[in-house]
């Protein structure tokens, strides 16, 4: 995630998930959301929305 997308919107509208990641993923998530002041939720929703929006969006 060295190119940073831009963030996705905020919507009003929410709805919560569940999952399960490994545990060394997890590390890597709080290591980078302390580098860049975030927070493990917008860390994911970062990634999520850069690995939906594709190749194409740089």
């Amino acid at each position: 995630m060295k190119d940073q997308a831009k963030p996705a919107p905020t919507v009003d509208n929410t709805q919560q998930i569940t999952i399960q990641l490994p545990n060394r993923i997890i590390e890597r998530v709080e290591k980078y959301d302390k580098e860049n002041g975030n927070t493990i939720t917008g860390v994911v929703i970062e990634a999520l929305d850069s690995f939906l929006r594709g190749p194409d969006v740089y």
